[in-house]
């Protein structure tokens, strides 16, 4: 069995039955923190919800809705994608990307995973099929289709006339934004073992900033996609195969000629943009994407901690530590609050000050696995079964 590639996030948050630790052979059980007892200071509101095909099942996405001039859109892994009114959640338009095949012409699913990116007037959505589409935002009829160097799994970023794609096997691509052509490959090297996932690119200043599987952060020129400098930021340690995971999963931030990048089993660092130098970094591992705002950094750990610290420096502010191997999804700020969802389909809101709870919420019963994206005045999130809601403080 090929193993790279194939060690879900997920995986280390699973309890592993006694005597059956894949790679140690050792008794390896992790469990899941209990509901922690909320009293809430506000409810949180449905204010719509609506079914967009089958969702991602128990497969590892980083399918998410994306919204756009009132407008949100959101897509299952099998091929279907929807445009929804953001004020009702209304049916805009609906497509199918899933191919007809065989005898029988029976539905060849299209395996969407990585995405939805909305820009402009094209939406763009990349596959485990190692397909990128770009969409008509107004119908959803295919503007244009490339295949690329293997699975996309992140999501397409847009940029200076580019799709930028990071694919499974750790090359990052350019593409043209208007017909799809492949403009650069840059290969950022793999590993022999790596977790279920890439990192999308960041960009600034003509230049796309991008972490590795091999525990690197890159620095790409746009226009020419050449390589201007790496950086390592995780170093492969340990007895066991999962302890020398090192892969930088999560997009990295860009606030001020400081790149802030976080990497599984290894160190959050900050990075100046220009040469890469560190400036400071320190030992916190994860693969869910962090949030800087307003001087303060807001990530998930691998662990399922949610901390804070000081953007100047990484000094911790807080930790809420009562939501332990939960599976949550990366954080994102609504309303003022840093809110998360959990594979059982809770949504959870903390103060950024001290990190308290302030609101819980049973949403799904089949979890969420993508993190939520705001739209305006609403939160919205699609859990594992294709539901896709839409919450109002």
């Amino acid at each position: 069995m090929e193993l790279r590639k194939y060690l879900l996030p997920g995986l280390i948050s699973v309890t592993l039955l006694s005597g059956c630790s894949l790679f140690s052979g050792e008794e390896d059980v992790v469990k899941m923190a209990p509901l922690p007892t909320v009293e809430n200071q506000f409810n949180p509101q449905e204010a719509w919800s609506t079914s967009v095909g089958d969702g991602i099942g128990d497969f590892y996405s980083n399918l998410h809705p994306a919204w756009q001039d009132g407008t949100v859109y959101a897509a299952d892994r099998f091929g279907v994608v929807k445009a929804l009114d953001a004020s009702n959640g209304e049916e805009k338009w609906k497509v199918d990307l899933s191919e007809k095949t065989g005898f029988f012409s029976k539905n060849h699913s299209a395996l969407l995973s990585g995405g939805i990116t909305a820009a402009g007037s094209l939406l763009y959505i990349g596959s485990e099929r190692g397909v990128i589409y770009a969409l008509n935002s107004a119908d959803g009829s295919i503007n244009w289709q490339t295949n690329v160097a293997g699975e996309a799994l992140s999501r397409p970023v847009v940029s200076d006339g580019l799709v930028l794609v990071h694919t499974s096997n750790g090359m990052l691509q350019g593409l043209d934004q208007n017909s799809g052509a492949v403009k650069w490959s840059v290969n950022l090297d793999m590993p022999a073992l790596s977790l279920r996932g890439e990192s999308a690119p960041a960009v600034a200043f003509g230049g796309a900033i991008v972490g590795g599987d091999n525990g690197r952060v890159s620095a790409v020129i746009l226009n020419q996609g050449q390589l201007i400098w790496q950086q390592r930021i995780s170093q492969p340690s340990g007895a066991t195969e999962i302890d020398r995971l090192s892969d930088v999963d999560t997009t990295p931030v860009i606030v001020n000629g400081v790149v802030y990048a976080l990497a599984y089993n290894g160190n959050l660092t900050a990075l100046d943009l220009r040469s890469g130098q560190i400036l400071w970094k320190r030992e916190i591992g994860g693969v869910k994407d962090l949030i800087v705002d307003a001087g303060r950094i807001y990530l998930i750990d691998q662990d399922d901690r949610v901390i804070a610290l000081n953007a100047d420096g990484g000094v911790a502010i807080w930790r809420q530590s009562d939501l332990l191997h939960r599976n949550l999804t990366s954080p994102v700020l609504f309303n003022g609050y840093l809110v998360v969802g959990d594979s059982e389909g809770y949504l959870h809101w903390l103060n950024t000050t001290d990190g308290r709870f302030v609101a819980q919420q049973k949403v799904d019963s089949s979890g969420f696995q993508s993190e939520p994206v705001v739209a305006s005045d609403k939160l919205v999130i699609q859990s594992k079964d294709g539901e896709v809601y839409a919450i109002t403080r």
